[in-house]
């Protein structure tokens, strides 16, 4: 009769607070660690950034697209700078154009 007295004291006593300090250590962890906690927000911040960074990058690299696109319209292009450009990347050269050969190794500026 003692005994189980004791046993049910004891019980009572270490049973409340062990169910609340585990149900403590639970919420504790989920906090800082869960799906919704401070390393999965942290985590979200950093994937925000990026998507940020890469439409920063984006919208840079559509401008310089568009530039390029109204730098093709009539009335932008210039004969003289085209000749010139299309003569370059072809490799060409206006038989009247004075021609000075380079050596691969030749600095040119």
């Amino acid at each position: 009769m003692q005994a189980g007295r004791f046993i049910r004291r004891t019980l009572n006593a270490v049973v409340p607070p062990a169910l609340f300090l585990a149900l403590a250590g639970y919420f504790g962890w989920q906090a800082t660690q869960g799906a919704h906690g401070l390393h999965s927000y942290h985590d979200q911040l950093r994937l925000l950034d990026d998507a940020r960074q890469s439409q920063k990058d984006a919208t840079q690299e559509q401008a310089a697209w568009r530039r390029r696109v109204a730098g093709l319209s009539e009335g932008a292009l210039n004969a003289d700078t085209l000749d010139e450009r299309s003569r370059a990347m072809l490799n060409l050269a206006h038989p009247n154009d004075i021609v000075v050969p380079y050596d691969r190794h030749d600095q040119l500026f």
